[in-house]
């Protein structure tokens, strides 16, 4: 879900390495605890970095101005002088931290469970409220449709439980694997990649017919392909299996949210921008409705809409790394806006509500009464033109003209589901330094939808795009997670620090990330700069 200031595509690299911190206890009154580097094993991946988050910057106050000020010609060193904001007193929001990506193998075994323990140890000593982790359907239904595999998950929430910390649970429908920053692969069930040898229409398509595995295509959301099941009775069935097999988990309230994964990276929108099949930032990516269940769709479609010759996809919008204004579709005045333009882009972004409808509708059954988030990618580049071209083939209707987060804040507040928003922490001065012809503004775009979802009423989570260990970016955090000066008081539910590994745990970066948890949860520290 992220990028680093988009040379991002080459170099990110996390290393192959889990770190073993001992942790000496008790604890300090200070809430610190003193701990000790111990050897790099093999194991954890420390971080991964998906290809929905691209690095940017925000002004200080966390607000979007009401200018154009934080947009064109700012000094950078002004911007980090503003003295900080003192946070003690305000909403308590919790923190909670990834685990590394390989903390379960492909056996379904856990890896170095000591190191493990010791690194939690270390992170429940700074009140960190909790962990998340990848519940990955192709390790535990790995072989057999509706045999499932939970040993090391299980073994894993045990030693969760044990330590006093709480459980943010994925359910990863997505192959782990394709993106800058995966060096763990964990594919789809081998099951299911069999029956893609004879039916691939059952991954997404594009328009030259490349197939991307990274997640099932919403056209057989209803379809009985997967050996008599639809699409999504398999993941009900992946659903129900988890509850039941983790109950006292559910009962103790250990599992505090299940997050379900409605597409790549888990998030809710089209593969559009696969790097697997050359897209580079800020390439605008490609339509991924050239399935055969998805075609079907789109000619049903048209011929409610009586004009059957629609049934097709745009024929002048590019490749993925196309600029708009190459672009016969994208550019200022483009195919985009006209009435099949419009018409498409309609049903293409309607297909994305409807799967995070219908799965949402089915996880509310196998998790009543559980916190249910759903994660939407923050797709800046772009943004600052009419048509918003990355937004548009990643499946968000949002061109200039249109707000296209509200009807996906209205599907999620139909289910009582949070938003939980990929790209609040990013700035938008850096990646107009670094990337101008990018046209990128994740400012903008953070302001509209977190107020689509405040609108809406629902709550809002988040999580940091790229690794963060300097205080400049935890402000940053800290301003987007609790506005200044809102009148309704609005900030994040829960904040998701992306990811545990050797160098958080250094020592100067982890005293710095024990500052930001204790500002998260609204306490004072002594230290503020002025």
């Amino acid at each position: 879900m992220a990028v680093s200031s988009i040379q991002m595509l080459g170099g990110l690299r996390p290393p192959r390495v889990s770190l073993i911190a001992q942790a000496r206890v008790p604890f300090t009154s200070s809430g610190s605890v003193e701990y000790a580097l111990g050897p790099l094993t093999e194991g954890f991946v420390a971080s991964r970095i998906s290809m929905s988050r691209i690095r940017a910057t925000v002004g200080e106050d966390g607000m979007r101005a009401d200018d154009d000020s934080m947009h064109n010609n700012v000094d950078d060193n002004h911007v980090r002088k503003q003295p900080e904001r003192d946070f003690s007193g305000t909403p308590y929001v919790p923190v909670y931290v990834m685990l590394p990506l390989g903390v379960i193998d492909m056996n379904c075994e856990l890896v170095d469970q000591e190191g493990l323990r010791n690194q939690l140890t270390i992170l429940k000593s700074v009140n960190v409220d909790g962990v998340m982790v990848d519940c990955w359907w192709g390790i535990v239904e790995r072989h057999t449709p509706q045999v499932y595999n939970w040993s090391g998950y299980k073994r894993l929430f045990q030693i969760v439980r044990e330590l006093g910390l709480k459980i943010q649970v994925v359910m990863s429908f997505h192959e782990c694997g394709g993106n800058v920053g995966d060096d763990v692969h964990i594919p789809l069930p081998q099951w299911v990649r069999e029956i893609a040898e004879s039916n691939p229409d059952i991954y997404f398509t594009d328009r030259e017919g490349k197939r991307n595995s990274e997640c099932l295509t919403w056209g057989i959301d209803k379809e009985r392909v997967l050996k008599g099941r639809t699409a999504v009775e398999v993941y009900f069935d992946y659903m129900r299996s988890f509850r039941v097999e983790f109950d006292e988990f559910f009962v103790d309230g250990i599992i505090s949210e299940i997050e379900v994964g409605l597409g790549p990276c888990g998030e809710l929108r089209y593969p559009s921008y696969p790097a697997k099949h050359g897209w580079r930032y800020p390439g605008i990516g490609e339509f991924q409705c050239y399935d055969k269940y998805l075609m079907k769709s789109l000619s049903r479609a048209a011929e409610v809409r009586g004009h059957t010759f629609w049934a097709r996809g745009p024929d002048n919008a590019g490749s993925y790394n196309s600029m708009p204004h190459d672009t016969g579709f994208f550019r200022d005045g483009g195919d985009y806006d006209s009435y099949y333009g419009r018409f498409f882009l309609n049903w293409y972004s309607q297909v994305l509500v409807d799967h995070g409808d219908r799965v949402l509708a089915l996880a509310n059954l196998a998790f009543e009464e559980t916190s249910i988030p759903a994660k939407l990618s923050g797709i800046h580049w772009w943004y600052k033109t009419a048509s918003h071209a990355a937004e548009l083939t990643a499946g968000f209707y949002n061109p200039a003209n249109r707000d296209g987060y509200a009807p996906i804040a209205a599907m999620l507040k139909k289910h009582g589901a949070a938003m939980n928003f990929t790209c609040v922490e990013l700035r938008t001065l850096d990646q107009n330094e670094d990337f101008p012809e990018a046209l990128a503004d994740p400012e903008g775009l953070v302001w509209q939808v977190l107020n689509a979802a405040w609108d809406a009423s629902i709550l809002v989570a988040s999580e940091n795009a790229l690794a963060c260990y300097d205080r400049e970016g935890y402000n940053k955090i800290l301003e987007n997670a609790k506005p200044r000066n809102d009148p309704d008081g609005r900030h994040l539910s829960v904040f998701t620090y992306l990811r545990l590994g050797p160098t958080l745990m250094e020592r100067d970066n982890f005293l710095e990330f024990e500052r930001f948890v204790k500002r998260m949860h609204g306490e004072a520290v002594s230290d503020l700069q002025s």
